[in-house]
């Protein structure tokens, strides 16, 4: 045995030796039975320490790893800093979690457990924390979900930056470990929304040593392991899915030719289409079997990303979701409510991943777009932790994951997965490898729905409702599909089915890698047609977005119309947020659609973003007056009287604005010399003359769904 394995031996039977965790009364503890029911099953030692009374009540005289976390204390596996406390401490680590610490005045939440022994771990919580803090519009959210009855005053922003720069003020020999998704999305150079510009990879600012990025729990652990022998965090450089800085010198065998060199963050200040360009390398790499290692100069020194481990197995899925969370807020938040808590308490995560690949989402940048699964015996067992909870009355909130029913999906020939680096396996069409068979999720339902004390199992998350519609040449799978349409409807819904079509305009969905409006018409004749059949009353939620690259408000104003025409009054909406590591947010930032490098129009400043959103309420009647105003200005007074059906449909006095920023993506082919040269279809976005908008030979819409402007209503 060589001498570092004979450490490694030693290391660990030392652990063994000092970390075990007092079990149940082996020794008194508070029990708090002045508490409500929800806390008064578990003893303070049921979770992780937060303070030095309770490192104490476990009897350890010094911590291995201290986890400082920008979201309250939450022992459940739906939070990243439970996760990844629990799993150390299953390794057999002594760990501690500082929820929410102060990070003004004396410091003392920093200072209070001392110095660890290993490493210092900053998980800035299961939201972006810039997201959390502000809404699109850069306003301050009146409420934080992950904090103690939503106070949004008990985080900083960018807490990965904040808090370890205070770490390596007060202890700058401790090495100092970055993780969540805030991290995650900022490994490279990336726009930030909030401050309106290009940063370089977050550890030039936070002055930490490594970045952890997506899910963390295997890294977490070698990390301790290597430290735990003497190594030097600076010379940790081959553990996978990590990122560190260091001098061309440094870099372990050299720039080589298997390397993807991206332009330095410097060239990408200077050179929008540069950083579009490194874009779609970075995204690549996020979706391959077998990823290449990325290099970015910045600073005289590299950013290197080392590629991430393969998939999790079935196995280690499970392994981290079997550990022994209480399921519940620490003690300490006794009386207080935590929202994010209240909203997943009784439901269940059966998957991680998603191979959607839209392009305005970030799971593939962190977890990947390889589903991994977990066995029916972990889900079945979490489900009956549920039930024991006394608060719980038998219905459970969600039994999903990032998208609610790609349980079970992966590809037929895994040999063709290993090569392919498409960012979605269902855009631009569902891949003819991809399993779409819904037959084992449908096994999970009808197992759960056996267990005593459960009245209904509902799926919050959303539906992917193109994996329903798809004809496979598998009949089964088929079958399947038709069966889980009508079980989901029938049994899932708890009033109200959330499905997100995005928008009605094929070409804005083209951009968002969404399926064609066409599928939502389909899937609601088929969902109304079930509800009708069994009696029910339930309804259709759909999510939309505003304001996304290559939207216009003529795309706005017809989504408007034929959303009106379905009777809905729009209320999950949104203003498209620009967030680090998406397609969306770097075709948004530099004009440039990253894999074709064709400029694409976006609304950016508050008048452009608000007269898109404007269009979403149409239905109040104080929206009205500007609504019409604006589709006089941008040529499309005809659809004023399909908004309003006691207006008439043209308005002799329109002024059009040949500027408007909803103007459509083709000009006239007789257009004057003076006009801009028509484009080709896709090349965003010239204005269409006046002439044409009142030509009545020509087309009022270029979104298929519209053309024949006639009315869709589902009755």
């Amino acid at each position: 045995m060589s001498s570092q394995k004979k450490k490694q031996e030693s290391a660990k039977q030392n652990r063994k030796n000092t970390t075990s965790t007092p079990q149940r009364g082996e020794q008194k503890v508070t029990t708090f039975k002045e508490q409500t029911k929800s806390y008064s099953r578990f003893q303070l030692t049921d979770f992780l320490p937060t303070t030095k009374k309770e490192v104490e009540l476990r009897g350890w005289d010094q911590l291995d790893i201290i986890l400082f976390s920008g979201d309250a204390y939450i022992d459940h596996p739906a939070f990243g800093v439970a996760v990844i406390g629990r799993t150390l401490e299953a390794a057999g680590y002594k760990v501690a979690i500082v929820p929410q610490p102060d990070w003004h005045g004396d410091l003392r939440d920093f200072k209070k457990l001392g110095r660890p022994r290993l490493y210092f771990g900053i998980a800035p919580g299961a939201m972006d924390s810039m997201v959390n803090k502000y809404t699109a519009n850069r306003r301050l959210r009146s409420e934080d979900a992950y904090s103690p009855d939503g106070r949004h005053d008990l985080r900083p922003e960018y807490p990965s930056i904040v808090y370890a720069n205070i770490l390596k003020q007060l202890y700058p020999d401790v090495p100092v470990v970055l993780g969540g998704i805030e991290a995650s999305l900022r490994r490279l150079t990336h726009y930030d929304y909030w401050k309106d510009c290009l940063r370089k990879c977050i550890l030039c600012d936070a002055h930490a040593d490594m970045i952890i990025y997506g899910m963390g729990e295997k890294q977490v652990v070698e990390i301790a392991k290597e430290l735990e022998t003497g190594i030097s965090i600076k010379d940790l450089k081959n553990i996978p899915q990590t990122v560190y800085l260091c001098k061309e010198e440094e870099i372990p065998g050299g720039i080589n030719e298997d390397d993807i060199v991206l332009h330095s963050h410097e060239a990408c200040l200077h050179n929008k289409k540069f950083q579009a360009e490194n874009f779609k390398y970075i995204e690549e790499e996020s979706n391959k079997k077998h990823a290449q290692r990325i290099l970015q100069a910045v600073d005289n020194l590299y950013a290197v990303v080392n590629p991430p481990y393969p998939t999790m197995t079935t196995a280690e899925v499970d392994a981290a979701y079997d550990l022994p969370y209480t399921r519940e807020p620490h003690p300490k938040y006794r009386g207080k409510t935590i929202p994010a808590y209240e909203m997943i308490k009784h439901s269940v995560n059966i998957h991680r991943g998603c191979f959607g690949g839209c392009a305005f989402c970030t799971i593939s940048a962190h977890q990947g777009k390889f589903v991994s699964c977990r066995s029916k015996e972990s889900i079945l067992k979490e489900v009956k932790q549920v039930i024991e909870m006394p608060d719980f009355k038998g219905y459970l909130s969600d039994l999903g994951g990032p998208s609610a029913n790609m349980y079970g999906m992966a590809g037929k020939n895994q040999k063709a997965c290993e090569h392919c680096k498409r960012p979605s396996c269902v855009n631009p069409e569902i891949c003819p490898n991809l399993n779409t068979d819904h037959s084992r999720l449908l096994d999970i339902y009808h197992s759960v729905d056996e267990l005593s004390g459960i009245k209904k199992s509902f799926i919050g998350s959303g539906v992917r409702y193109d994996l329903l519609l798809h004809k496979s040449k598998d009949e089964k799978s088929n079958e399947a599909a038709r069966q889980y349409t009508h079980e989901l409807i029938t049994r899932h819904v708890s009033g109200r089915l959330k499905v997100a079509p995005e928008h009605t305009s094929d070409r804005v969905l083209k951009l968002m890698r969404k399926p064609s409006f066409q599928q939502f018409y389909i899937f609601k004749r088929i969902f109304d047609r079930i509800n009708r059949e069994e009696g029910l009353r339930q309804q259709i939620i759909p999510y939309f977005i505003s304001s996304h690259p290559g939207c216009q408000e003529e795309d706005m104003a017809e989504l408007a119309v034929l959303t009106k025409d379905l009777d809905f009054h729009l209320e999950q909406i949104q203003d498209f947020t620009p967030t680090p590591m998406t397609v969306s947010t770097e075709a948004w930032y530099t004009g440039y659609d990253p894999y074709t490098l064709e400029p694409i129009f976006s609304a950016k400043t508050p008048k452009e973003k608000l007269a898109q959103r404007q269009f979403f309420f149409w239905y109040k009647p104080e929206a009205r007056r500007d609504i019409e105003r604006e589709l006089q200005r941008i040529g499309r007074s005809d659809l004023i009287g399909k908004l309003y059906d006691n207006m008439p449909k043209r308005h002799p006095r329109t002024v059009y604005d040949p500027k408007a920023i909803g103007s459509s993506p083709e000009v006239d082919q007789h257009q004057s010399s003076s006009r801009p040269r028509k484009q080709k279809r896709g090349q965003q976005f010239t204005s269409r003359n006046s002439s044409s908008t009142q030509s009545s030979n020509k087309p009022k819409s270029y979104n298929p769904n519209f053309r024949s402007n006639r009315r869709h209503k589902q009755r």
